[in-house]
Formats: structure tokens, sequence, C-alpha cells
């Protein structure tokens, strides 16, 4: 489908990336690997048509269609989030527009037997058959559908996207790039603004619905679930795997020890020719033999050993000072800008040595209790610090705080103090900013490399209460996985605030979750605290609230403790016209999904009656439309099922 050819790419004629070529297929499913600086963005920026290449090119037949999702991007504010996301079908709005155009006029014509009226008669068949098949009709249920996947509540459709964070409206250009349905999705670490629950949703959608896929993440589960095939940038070249990236980074591991072996026996080859030319330069018995050796020599191509870990980050944070045995109480804590009840009657405590996670959707409260810990907002409730907590904070922006005129030696010897300025250029070589990389400027590095940049502040004073505020975005998967080891190893307090299901495994023995104005304790791994929300609803990852929810939570809404809880609050009783209200919904509903699955069940029959036809020989170009048409109306058909199935879940809750 689309072909990358001998791709070079330089920067101040530094290669990144040289002669890349590769294929990228209709229904791929590709992870892009490489350490952060390697070229992944700018990979995808080239194939995206944003970005010219040194040299090379990538070909690809004009109908092809690709969606681009960048790390970071502009964003609009001038309307609602669904009038945003309805951006998405601008090209069908115009086929409408142009479709009255031709009808007003038809309506006016009288020329019945002239080519122009045939060709007006043309188009307006041409059209019509377009936005059946782009299912023009359904556009409003696929719109509802992604944005309730996505996160957002029914009633944050209307809502201006300027009141929402830069994570949701992010969401947005995700949503409008997954409803236009490319040919090719690119995304470039899509998870950054995601919670666990819409990370789930995602992996869903690539996998059951999206073409081909090329992307890049940090999150290894995410693309475990989503790729089968994996294709690195290291050390300039492109290296092209068929599985996903567990499976590759073992066969990885054994490329680079072949790669080694193969390095040891050229060195010892090399070292054998040069004693040989040493031995017998002088000796006019041997000149043939020594000048053959010296061409040997000349001719042997040195073998290259693909990102050897004598580089890798080696991250370890100093000794935590002993703090009290709670470093950290809350007791009926509470948090509410105006009528927006954030969260209420937070009631918990934290043992020294514990390492927790707060998890959930974004906007319920996570960042926020954090910046109550920090002193930096006020709250309701008590909020304590136990004796000598000496807090690390590493904030959700931290890397974009950074000064970018200042070079990376200067960004770390502007707040260094004591022996530890004499130490400067060992820390940075030891977070891969050796050499000439402390002299770059914090403008020109990567997202990960900004992040890394960030941490290194973070361990120049000791602390013994760590808190930090989705540290992994825009790391790498091994700069990740040193992190991670590093954190194990801390011996002091850890809350961090992730949806990274794969960083918190193993990690955390706690998980807080945050959601619907209440903080819940759960016992167990991030995995144990999926389990048990699965237990308990099949269907609570697409029910789950959103931000707007907590708007219509109750002031005296009651927190959990330190118990797990299993349990909710019994419903109020209706009144008897409430109950005949609702159960008028519920058979309407009831009877929405049952027509549904009844539309469904005829086109399927419709679509194998066109299947037997094209077994038969029939390959005609009405037996294709048709084809065509009744894949899409089935696909629209399940999409009508699940939103009128979500509806009567919501009713029955």
């Amino acid at each position: 489908m689309i072909s990358v050819n001998d791709l070079t790419m330089e920067f101040s004629a530094r290669p990144i990336f040289s002669n890349a070529s590769f294929v990228i297929n209709k229904t791929d499913k590709i992870g892009l690997a490489g350490k952060n600086g390697a070229g992944k963005s700018t990979l995808l920026k080239i194939i995206a048509g944003l970005q010219p290449p040194t040299s090379g090119s990538v070909s690809k037949p004009s109908e092809v269609t690709i969606g681009y999702l960048p790390q970071q991007m502009k964003l609009a504010d001038d309307t609602s989030i669904i009038n945003e996301a309805r951006k998405a079908f601008s090209h069908i709005d115009e086929h409408r527009e142009r479709l009255e155009r031709l009808n007003q006029e038809l309506a006016t014509r009288t020329d019945y037997d002239t080519d122009s009226y045939a060709k007006l008669l043309e188009d307006i068949e041409y059209l019509n058959d377009r936005l059946t098949i782009e299912g023009a009709d359904n556009m409003e249920a696929e719109v509802e559908k992604t944005l309730t996947g996505l996160g957002f509540n029914r009633e944050d459709f209307d809502r201006p996207t300027s009141e929402f964070s830069g994570g949701w409206r992010m969401r947005v250009e995700l949503a409008k790039i997954l409803l236009q349905k490319p040919d090719l999705l690119l995304l470039d670490e899509p998870t950054n603004h995601l919670d666990i629950e819409s990370i789930q949703w995602l992996e869903q959608f690539l996998m059951s619905k999206a073409r081909a896929v090329l992307l890049v993440s940090h999150d290894r589960a995410f693309l475990d679930n989503v790729t089968r095939r994996t294709i690195e940038i290291s050390c300039g070249k492109i290296y092209d795997y068929k599985v996903s990236y567990t499976p590759y980074t073992e066969l990885r591991k054994e490329r680079v020890e072949q790669q080694m072996r193969a390095y040891e026996n050229q060195q010892k080859q090399i070292a054998d020719i040069k004693a040989f030319i040493e031995r017998f330069r002088y000796q006019a018995t041997k000149a043939i033999q020594v000048q053959s050796r010296i061409k040997q020599l000349e001719k042997i191509v040195p073998i290259e050993v693909d990102e050897v870990d004598n580089s890798r980050l080696r991250l370890k944070f100093p000794p935590a000072p002993r703090s009290g045995d709670f470093p950290l109480i809350l007791e009926d804590v509470g948090k509410a800008y105006g009528d927006h009840q954030v969260f209420d009657h937070a009631d918990f405590r934290i043992r020294r040595g514990e390492k927790v996670a707060f998890v959930g959707k974004n906007g319920e409260g996570k960042s926020t209790l954090v910046k109550c810990i920090m002193g930096e907002i006020d709250h309701t409730g008590e909020l304590r610090l136990g004796h000598n907590v000496k807090i690390g904070y590493f904030a959700q922006n931290q890397a974009q705080l950074l000064d970018e005129n200042l070079t990376v030696f200067e960004t770390i010897d502007n707040v260094a103090t004591g022996d530890i300025r004499l130490k400067i250029r060992d820390i940075l070589g030891a977070f891969m900013f050796g050499g000439e990389a402390s002299d770059k400027k914090v403008k020109v590095l990567s997202g990960g490399e900004k992040t890394r940049l960030a941490m290194i502040k973070l361990l120049l004073e000791p602390v013994n209460f760590l808190i930090l505020d989705e540290p992994t975005n825009h790391l790498d998967l091994r700069t990740k996985d040193i992190l991670k080891d590093a954190i194990k190893d801390f011996d002091g307090t850890v809350i961090v605030v992730s949806h990274d299901r794969d960083f918190l495994d193993g990690l955390v023995d706690k998980v807080y979750e945050f959601g619907g104005g209440k903080v819940r304790e759960n016992l167990g791994g991030i995995y144990d605290f999926l389990k048990s929300k699965n237990l308990e609803s099949l269907r609570d990852l697409e029910l789950s609230k959103s931000p707007s929810d907590t708007l219509r939570t109750s002031a005296g809404a009651k927190d959990s403790k330190t118990e797990v809880q299993k349990e909710s609050a019994p419903a109020p009783k209706l009144t008897y016209a409430e109950q005949k209200a609702r159960e008028r919904m519920l058979k309407k509903a009831e009877k929405k999904v049952r027509e549904a699955e009844e539309e469904i069940s005829r086109l399927e029959t419709v679509l194998k009656e066109i299947e037997e036809k094209i077994s038969g020989g029939d390959t005609s170009a009405e037996t294709l439309d048709g084809y065509a048409k009744a894949q899409k109306d089935l696909e629209n058909g399940m999409s009508l099922w699940e939103l009128a199935t979500m509806e009567l879940e919501e009713l029955k809750i």
C-alpha cells in the first residue's frame, strides 16, 4: 500500500537514519521502536508528508488516505466538543451541499435528451452512492460512540472545548482522526493523554476497526495488544521484525549478541593480521605475504554493534532520610472549584516505604490531590505530612517548564549546589547526555530527552517521599524500565500518578482509584485492580464516569475508607410515576436493541448471498459495489447496536 524507499534524514549534517526501506501493507499493525532521539517522530512526519527527507521517497497510491496524530499540536477552541468532532465529516457535508445544488438544478431542467442532463443524473447518483457508502446516515452515532469510548460523557458534548484541559482536547483530535477512518493511522504516543479505561477502548478500536496502523508508544502492554510487527530504528538503520514488542526485544537481544560475537571474531582476526605484519615487516623473504596481509586488512569492513548497553541510563535515587511512620495522612479531605466538586471525603494514610498508584480518568482529581499535598492549592479537611518528610515532586508538565534557551549542562549547573557541581558531567553522562550532547540546547531535545533532563533535577537533592505525576510520558521503553527499577530500589515512600499498566505492574502494592468524586483504596497491584473492576461489571470500562459527572456529585457523598469497597450505596426509591417512566424508557431501549439485532441478522444474510455470487464468478462492478455497500451497512448496524446496548445498560444501573 505504502512504500518507503531509501529514506535518509540528516540534521546539521548528522544522519538520523540512512537508506531506510520498508513496505506498509493494508492491514499491518506496526510498532515503531528505538531510543529517544532515534528519529521515530521524524519518520512519522515524513510518511505523513509534513516533512521532506534529505533523500529518498515515500510512494503511495493517490486514493490512499493518512491520518496523523502528533505528540503535540495547536488546538482550536472555537466550538463545542461534538461540533469539533463533526469536522471529521466535513467532506460528507460538502457532498450533501453539492447534492442539494444538483437536485435544485434538476428540478428546473427540461432538456431531458441532452448529454449534460445525463451527466447531471450521473453526478446525483454518484453522490447518493458516496453518502451511502460513507455512512452519512450513521454519522451522529459514530461521533457519539467514539467520544464516549475516549472518555467523554454525553453531557460533555455541548460544552466548549475551551473548558477542557489540553489532554482532553487532544482526545477530540484523536476522535476526529479515528472517525475519518484513514487507510493508514500514524499515531505518535497516543496514550500520553489517555487514562487506563480509554487506552483499553483505543486498543479494541485499533485491533478490530482500524486498517493499517504505524504507532510510537512507551506503553508495552498497548504495543503487545495492538501490534503484530515491529520496525526498529537503531544506529541509523532500519530493522523489521514480524512480531509484537515483547518477542521483538528477545530477537533484538539475540541480534546484538550475534553482532558482538562477529565483532569479537573480527577484532581477533584484525589483531592476528597486524601481529603478522609487525613481525615480518622487515624480512625480505616475507615481503609478498606482508603486502597480501596489508591488502587483506584494508578490505575488511568493520562490524558495528547496535546500541550496546554501555550508554544506557543508570539511574539511582540517593538514600532516603528516615521519615515518620506515616508520611501522609488525609482526614475528610475534599476539593471543589465553585460548584464543581472534584473529590470529597478522602480519608486514608500512607505508611513509610509504601509505593502506591493514583489511577482514574483524567479530570477526576489525581493531579489535584497531588497539588493539595504539595500545598499549591487549598482544600477542605485535614492533610498532614509526617515527621521529617522531604518531598521530591515531578510534575506532569515538568519537562515543559525547562528553559529552552539553556544548554543541557547549563540547566543542571543552575540548580546544582556544593560538591555536586563537580560531578555534573558524570551525572549527565549517566543519563546519556555525555560528550557533545551536554552542549545541546534544550529546545532541540526530543520529548523523552527533556523528560530525562527534568528527572536529573529531581536527583540533585536527597528526599524520602517521591511524588511522580505521569513520569513516563515521552520516555522510551528501555529508559522507562530503568526508571521503574530505580523506583523499586528507592527505600522511601512513593506516589505514582500514571495510566501505564506495564509501568505500574510489580511496582505498586496499593491502588487509589479516583472517580465520581470519591477516592477508593484497592489493595494489590494494578492488574488485581483491573481484574476486580471487570468482575464487578463487564461494561465498567465503557460506562466509567467522565469529568462532567463530578459536577453532579453530592457534597455529602461518602468516601471509601482504608478497606476494599465492593458494594455501593443503595439507590434512592423512585416514586410511582418515576418508576413507570423508567419502565417505559427500558422497554423503548430494549426495542431499539432488538431491532438493531434483527437488522444485523438481515445484513449478514445479504452479505453472505453476495459473497456466494462472487465465489460463483460474478465479479461485475454492480456486484462488487453492492458488496462494499453491504459491508458498510453492516458496520453501521453494529455501531447502532453498540450505542443502543450502552443506553440500555445505563438505564439498568
